[in-house]
């Protein structure tokens, strides 16, 4: 978050082990519940816009690819994404 930026109050619901696992990390960085709270909802949806460019990053070589092996092996790596294992 900018520090320019006025933060917004949100509330949220977590389920109890979630409350304590955040609690436990906020301990041991010496910081409060929110922050790790904040820190972990920067660091997932920093994450899914990695997988999301790593996603077209594939399906733009699998366009490219010439090679059929090449082919093959990013259309498992295109469906491992989005289907799972």
């Amino acid at each position: 978050m900018r520090h320019s930026e006025k933060p917004i109050r949100q509330s949220i619901s977590l389920p109890p082990r979630v409350a304590r696992r955040v609690k436990a990390l906020a301990r041991t960085k010496k910081t409060s519940a929110n922050r790790v709270v904040v820190d972990l909802i920067e660091a997932g949806l920093e994450g899914q816009e990695q997988e999301k460019r790593r996603f077209f990053d594939l399906a733009d070589r699998l366009v490219r690819a010439s090679n059929p092996e090449e082919e093959k092996r990013l259309k498992g790596e295109l469906a491992r994404m989005t289907f799972g294992e």
